[in-house]
């Protein structure tokens, strides 16, 4: 598998830091970016194969394959790594209605480390059947939240969470370490 991954060196990495916007905090809080990992595996990646790799780091446990939601949510009780699996996509990072948002076109192969409070959807399905391995740091569980009224509580615990001691990706000199 480690043939798979593209060398540290050669990464190419976006890190975004999205403000705020009504009660969707997205990279405020803890102030760790959302970082997109571009073509992180081979193209000739398989679902089954960001899996082992991701669980082979020792970091997240993946949980589901699927696409993405088409309504802007985001967790509070967990940071998310995405592993891009099959077509490509646009998708919104920070809520639609945000003027400070950011869309990025992500394709099989990427990477989505999504920190803790980022709202995130689906924009477009490029090429169709576009899906994802998601994962979440082991000990912790996902929950949705919409920056509703009524969620502040679950977004004020979003400053108690730890961070990466590892890279999701690269384990111990990975770009969410800096």
């Amino acid at each position: 598998m480690a043939s798979k991954l593209t060398p540290l060196k050669e990464l190419k990495v976006l890190k975004h830091q999205i403000p705020a916007h009504g009660l969707t905090p997205n990279t405020s809080i803890q102030n760790k970016p959302l970082f997109i990992y571009k073509s992180a595996f081979a193209s000739s990646v398989s679902a089954s194969d960001i899996e082992g790799h991701l669980s082979s780091i020792g970091v997240v446990s993946p949980q589901w394959r699927y696409s993405m939601f088409t309504t802007s949510h985001f967790h509070t009780t967990s940071h998310e790594v995405l592993g891009i699996a099959h077509g490509q996509a646009k998708l919104c990072f920070g809520h639609e209605d945000n003027p400070k948002r950011v869309e990025e076109t992500v394709r099989k192969g990427d990477v989505v480390i999504i920190p803790a409070g980022v709202a995130h959807r689906l924009l477009e399905d490029i090429d169709g059947g576009f899906s994802m391995v998601g994962c979440y740091p082991k000990g912790f569980s996902w929950d949705m939240a919409y920056g509703n009224k009524g969620e502040e509580k679950q977004i004020e615990a979003i400053g108690k969470l730890p961070w990466f001691t590892r890279d999701p990706v690269y384990g111990d000199e990975g770009p969410t370490l800096s």
